[in-house]
């Protein structure tokens, strides 16, 4: 393999979805026939396929897994994987007109489905006896589930692909049927080894089994890892991400369109923040083999292929000090720990973090001062309940609070801005917003501000309005 002439690059789900889009602006995108080698492509699943599979992202409706984790379900997880079947196979047949390769594609994904099956039902039946306990297995059962969506994907993209003339190749990483578990590195270097850059284009699952168990550190995160490590292993020139957005200076649903701008360049440190916020740009575990390894990594839109997209290093810095992006996270719990007996006694905080940990709660931010901390949690109420329980054993003496909040943070690779504290607040003032915390850093690359959730949207237009608005003409979008 040819060092440092491939790129690697991610294809996000909504972007699957709309083959032509991809295969026109994504894969071929005017290039000739020679010039459509040297790049690797790792694909999710089809848009809302994983919510099938697992439980709905945003609402907690169950898929195929949570019935199954729930034992009171009984069947139901079976009869919800026939409506899968029904549903994947209804996605092959708006993709494929011919109906070989619709027979072909529909054979490929119900046999891995009903594969799925048979393991489930003998894993039911032998979690029946009391000397095997299913929760043991949940994890591997969550894997073996998720895989389906991205072989299924990769696979269409691969097949669609070679039916077009294009010398696809399908890179199948979810260990279906495997006799042996690899680390991870191990795994892609086997997996890259057999595959000629120059004269092959990979189609590879998002989804990959190996040793570590990508889904126990990033549940559903774990085609950001692949994506990352395969760019590592296979020292690609470059890492590109398609999303069906720009990476922009706030949420064009939020700010309108016509006043958000492409970042154009931004550092590893700034991509962190918004991972700390759950607006991953890269998840930075991911995000670190790229940084170390010196690859830097692109986010494009799909829909804009002419555009040059995003460009993140790690040595990038604003040529002037200046806000690049307004973010934040809604549905925030401010669990907040007061204690008179804090003062003078060393250790609280850590008693809290392991609370915290136990429950496996992440925390976006925190304050403290000489008999209060607060800890500002992006996760359910079931979950915050339990931990503040938990808290209330660990403090007897303690006043605990709860609190539904949300943060919005001013973020930048240098914001050592005179005065731009002063122009936040004055900017949520004017609008009548009550800054209920807020967290400032001396290394000047964020400022949150903790607000109620129902001022959360008019935050976001406020501190936009006043902090990237009136230097927008500046941010001419940045060719890299």
């Amino acid at each position: 393999m040819t060092t440092q002439q491939h790129t690697v690059e991610k294809i996000g789900g909504t972007s699957m979805s709309n083959y032509e889009a991809v295969r026109d602006n994504i894969i071929i995108g005017g290039r000739s026939k020679e010039d459509l080698y040297q790049r690797i492509f790792v694909v999710s699943a089809y848009g809302g396929v994983t919510n099938e599979l697992l439980e709905h992202k945003k609402t907690g409706e169950p898929g195929v897994y949570a019935l199954f984790a729930d034992a009171e379900s009984d069947w139901a997880w079976g009869d919800d994987l026939t409506k899968l079947v029904k549903f994947l196979t209804d996605i092959n047949g708006e993709l494929f007109e011919d109906p070989m390769l619709k027979q072909q594609a529909d054979q490929f994904i119900t046999d891995r489905i009903e594969g799925v099956r048979g393991c489930l039902i003998d894993l039911q039946r032998l979690c029946s006896y009391g000397q095997f306990q299913l929760e043991e297995h949940l994890l591997t059962v969550r894997e073996m589930l998720a895989g389906i969506g991205e072989a299924h994907s990769a696979f269409n993209t691969a097949l669609k692909l070679q039916q077009e003339g294009i010398n696809a190749r399908f890179v199948d990483l979810t260990g279906w049927r495997d006799n042996e578990l690899l680390p991870l590195d191990e795994k892609l270097k086997q997996a890259f080894d057999a595959v000629d850059l120059t004269r092959e284009l990979p189609i590879v699952t998002g989804y990959a089994q190996c040793k570590e168990g990508l889904m126990r550190t990033f549940d559903r995160g774990y085609s950001e890892m692949t994506f990352s490590r395969v760019a590592v292993i296979t020292e690609a020139r470059e890492a590109i991400i398609h999303k069906e957005y720009h990476l922009s200076s706030a949420d064009p649903n939020i700010v309108g369109a016509d006043k958000v701008v492409p970042l154009g360049r931004t550092n590893y440190d700034v991509a962190d923040q918004l991972a700390n916020l759950g607006m991953e740009a890269i998840h930075p575990r991911a995000g670190k083999g790229m940084r170390q390894n010196e690859i830097p990594l692109r986010v494009m839109n799909t829909f804009e292929p002419e555009h040059t997209g995003t460009l993140i290093t790690g040595d990038y810095v604003s040529e002037k000090p200046q806000v690049e992006i307004i973010a934040g996270a809604k549905g925030v719990f401010a669990i907040e720990v007061f204690d008179q007996d804090m003062q003078g006694e060393p250790g609280s905080d850590r008693r809290i973090l392991d609370v915290l940990s136990r429950f496996k709660v992440r925390f976006m931010s925190k304050d403290t001062n000489a008999n209060t901390i607060t800890h500002y949690v992006g996760s359910t109420l079931k979950h915050v309940k339990r931990v503040v329980k938990a808290l209330k054993e660990e403090f007897p003496n303690a006043e605990i609070n709860t609190r539904k909040v949300a943060v919005v943070s001013a973020i930048g690779s240098d914001m050592k801005v005179p005065g731009i504290l002063a122009r936040s607040v004055k900017a949520l003032a004017d609008e009548e917003i009550s800054v209920l915390a807020l967290h400032q850093c001396m290394r000047q690359v964020d400022i949150q501000f903790v607000v109620d959730e129902d001022h959360y949207e008019k935050a976001i237009v406020a501190l936009h309005g006043a902090l990237i608005e009136p230097h927008n003409h500046e941010y001419a979008i940045v060719a890299a």
